[in-house]
């Protein structure tokens, strides 16, 4: 009986979202939406903002670990500028990573899909702490990817924050 009732209310729902007209109205609102996308450089000013001064509070677990209880992570970029050269930027950030605590200027590429910057690194040696990978994802207040040290990697995950306010608590899964 419960199967039934789902067919139905799946089958009214597709039979709404495909009712004539319904599909018509999409690439209108869509041209809206794309004619409202900022600029390449509104998009650099906007991040170069964002990230300068900011906190990326979270966690972050190790492949083949996976019983393990995420570990925390905090850095707070002092400083994010855009370089000259394409995708370029240099990022001053402080670090707490196992037992070192400090500041580095970490020149890194920003790659864009679309809107949403990636943060890539390969295989880039941070004086005193080794060579990195990393992928990362930021979009509205939020980070995650991958990274990788050595022969060691997993993922990240967190929240973004101004590093003068209390960050998100990521350590509990949100209620809906």
């Amino acid at each position: 009986m419960r199967a039934a009732t789902c067919f139905v209310v799946w089958s009214l729902a597709i039979g709404i979202l495909l009712a004539p007209g319904r599909l018509q109205a999409q690439p209108a609102e869509g041209a809206k939406a794309a004619a409202a996308q900022p600029t390449a450089a509104e998009l650099v000013k906007r991040l170069e903002a964002d990230l300068t001064g900011a906190k990326l509070t979270g966690q972050f677990t190790v492949t083949g670990k996976g019983a393990l209880t995420p570990k925390e992570e905090e850095y707070t970029i002092t400083s994010a500028t855009k370089l000259d050269e394409p995708d370029l930027w240099l990022l001053k950030a402080r670090i707490k990573y196992g037992k070192t605590d400090g500041t580095f200027p970490i020149p890194l590429e920003i790659k864009w899909a679309g809107d949403t910057p990636v943060i890539t690194m390969t295989n880039l040696e941070i004086p005193g702490l080794g060579t990195f990978s990393t992928r990362v994802v930021i979009y509205e207040g939020r980070y995650a990817g991958t990274w990788q040290h050595g022969d060691v990697g997993g993922h990240l995950f967190g929240t973004i924050s101004r590093a003068d306010e209390k960050p998100a608590d990521t350590s509990k899964p949100a209620t809906p």
